[in-house]
C-alpha cells in the first residue's frame, strides 16, 4: 500500500467529496447497503450529523488530488442511555478506484485503535454484513470482529429473493480502563 494515504478526520467540508464517494461506491452491488437513488444530500448530513455529536468520522483523501476522497468510516451512538457504550450504524466506503491497496484495513484499523485509546466510554462496535459478501465477513473476522447470529431474509436482492444480514461485534479491550 501506498504510504502517502493518510487518515484524518471528516470535516463538515467533506460534506460533497463524501456525497460524490458515497455515489462511486453506491453503484457497486457489494459496496452498500444503499442504491444510488437513496444517496442523497440529507443521508449524507444525516451520518455526519450523527458522527459529529455521538460518535467518530474517519476520511482519506486522494493525495495527488484533494478535491477527491478515496475512503470514509463512521459510527456512532443511537442516543439511547442503555445502549451509550453502542457504536452503532457502522458504515465504510472505498472508491472502486482503490479497492485492493490496503485503504479498508487502513481505515478501519485506524477507527479501532481510536475506540481504543480515545473512546474507552466504548464497549463494543456493531456492523451488518450481507451474507453473499464473504469478502466482507472474513475482513471483519481479520480484524477481531466476531459473527453474532443471522438475520435471515433481512436483505431484498431481487423482486422475490432475499438473504440474511450477518451481525458482527468488536469489543474494545480498553473499555473502562
Amino acid at each position: 500500500m501506498n504510504s502517502t494515504f493518510e487518515v484524518r478526520k471528516a470535516l463538515l467540508s467533506d460534506k460533497e467529496k463524501i456525497f460524490s464517494l458515497y455515489k462511486k461506491v453506491a453503484i457497486l452491488p457489494e459496496g452498500i447497503a444503499r442504491n444510488v437513488k437513496e444517496i442523497t444530500p440529507e443521508y449524507i448530513d444525516h451520518f455526519m450529523q450523527n458522527a459529529s455529536v455521538n460518535g467518530v468520522e474517519f476520511v482519506i483523501e486522494n493525495p495527488h488530488d484533494d478535491n477527491e476522497l478515496v475512503a470514509e468510516i463512521h459510527s456512532y451512538k443511537w442516543g439511547i442511555e442503555k445502549f451509550n457504550h453502542v457504536f452503532s450504524e457502522l458504515t465504510i466506503v472505498v472508491s472502486p478506484a482503490y479497492h485492493g491497496q490496503g485503504l479498508g484495513k487502513l481505515i478501519f484499523t485506524h477507527l479501532l485503535h481510536y475506540i481504543e485509546t480515545e473512546r474507552r466510554d466504548i464497549l463494543r462496535v456493531e456492523l451488518a454484513a450481507q451474507e453473499s459478501n464473504e469478502k466482507a465477513i472474513r475482513f471483519y473476522k481479520n480484524l477481531g470482529f466476531v459473527q453474532e447470529g443471522r438475520f435471515e431474509k433481512r436483505i431484498k436482492t431481487g423482486d422475490s429473493t432475499y438473504e440474511a444480514d450477518i451481525p458482527m461485534a468488536w469489543f474494545n479491550k480498553n473499555f473502562g480502563k
